[in-house]
């Protein structure tokens, strides 16, 4: 079993508006992009951020080798309670999630 991180190229998060963020898994190959692609669940994405799995929208983009998440932000971006305003340590998270192997 090894850390997501290790596996792929690089994970990234960032806002996608004031109320969601987007976390992309970038695979670097066709062959990486099934692995993950098969192996990292949404519910356990979800999980790991404490939200409901209906809440957020998962895109697998086969041509790019990408991994794509959205969720809704905890808080509204720039609020007093934000702690990430840029919502880039999201994907730190994610790239420590073990994958099966």
């Amino acid at each position: 079993m090894a850390e997501l991180g290790e596996l792929v190229e690089k994970v990234r998060s960032k806002n996608a508006g004031p109320f969601w963020l987007t976390i992309d898994v970038f695979c670097g190959s066709p062959e990486m992009f099934r692995r993950v692609s098969a192996t990292l669940k949404t519910a356990d994405v979800a999980r790991l951020f404490s939200v409901p799995a209906e809440t957020m929208k998962r895109f697998d983009i086969d041509s790019l080798n990408v991994v794509k998440f959205s969720l809704p932000r905890p808080v509204v971006q720039g609020t007093r309670q934000d702690r990430d305003m840029h919502g880039a340590q999201w994907a730190n998270l994610l790239a420590e999630l073990t994958l099966a192997e």
